[in-house]
């Protein structure tokens, strides 16, 4: 008997199956945001060895677009309150967005990209590099969380390879930048705020999920974690830490936590 070809399906079963495909695909990326694990980085003095939002004012106070002195004195005082934990974040991003409100945004573009090759990039040390890649290896979901605006950010989260960055979000109104901020600024109960608002977003949680900062300012979201990891933590941070018998991180030495 000879063999007879496989009979085409009909439209109806065409529409089944294309219906069904859909569907699969559509549970399995649902699937992939249910099950992701999540890995939290803060950038400045974390996965940066300096402060990439103070650096960026000494670097446009080079370039003579701010005024050196004050500059460096205004920040010296927003960084003690910063390390007593009493900074005024609102008042804080109305100095540091200044210069983005002052300045035409083609001209901010180029200064970034010399203060990410200039400035940045010998921040970035091999053990915040292997760090990352410990929990990119897994697949885990790699995610910069900084109080630092996106327009000094978004580059250098691409140098880490981050999936995700959540910083506070310079407003922009006509292509300029207004030296305001956008929603919540993404500072301590703000950055668990714009956290649970991305996982709403993407169908995920924080099972499994880790989180290294090296400031007591994010105790909010280091409580809220499943891995909180201190690394080169200030006084504070670390006796948190230690209370709760949390890993405590100094690049110095080898780490074999993740």
């Amino acid at each position: 008997m000879k063999g007879t070809l496989p009979q085409s399906p009909d439209h109806g079963t065409l529409i089944y199956n294309r219906a069904t495909a859909a569907m699969r695909r559509k549970f399995a990326l649902q699937q992939s945001h249910l099950f992701m694990t999540l890995a939290i980085f803060d950038l400045d003095n974390t996965l940066l060895s300096g402060d990439s939002d103070h650096a960026w004012g000494l670097f446009l106070a080079e370039l003579n677009v701010v005024d050196a002195d004050h500059h460096q004195r205004e920040q010296e005082r927003y960084y003690a309150d910063y390390v007593a934990g009493t900074l005024d974040i609102r008042e804080f991003l109305r100095f540091q967005l200044r210069a983005l409100k002052d300045n035409d945004p083609r001209d901010l573009r180029q200064w970034r990209d010399r203060f990410v090759a200039e400035k940045i990039l010998p921040m970035i040390s091999q053990h915040a590099c292997d760090l990352v890649q410990r929990h990119r290896v897994p697949g885990h979901t790699l995610m910069i969380i900084t109080a630092t605006n996106r327009f000094i950010t978004q580059p250098i989260a691409r140098e880490f390879g981050a999936d995700v960055l959540i910083a506070t979000e310079p407003e922009m109104v006509n292509g300029r930048f207004t030296g305001e901020v956008r929603g919540v600024p993404c500072f301590q109960d703000g950055k668990v705020l714009l956290l649970k608002a991305w996982l709403r977003e993407h169908n995920a949680d924080l099972d499994g999920s880790w989180c290294y900062t090296d400031s007591h300012n994010d105790l909010p979201i280091m409580r809220v974690v499943d891995h909180p990891v201190a690394v080169n933590p200030d006084p504070v941070l670390t006796a948190e830490a230690e209370r709760h018998g949390w890993p405590i991180v100094e690049f110095r030495h080898d780490y074999d936590h993740a």
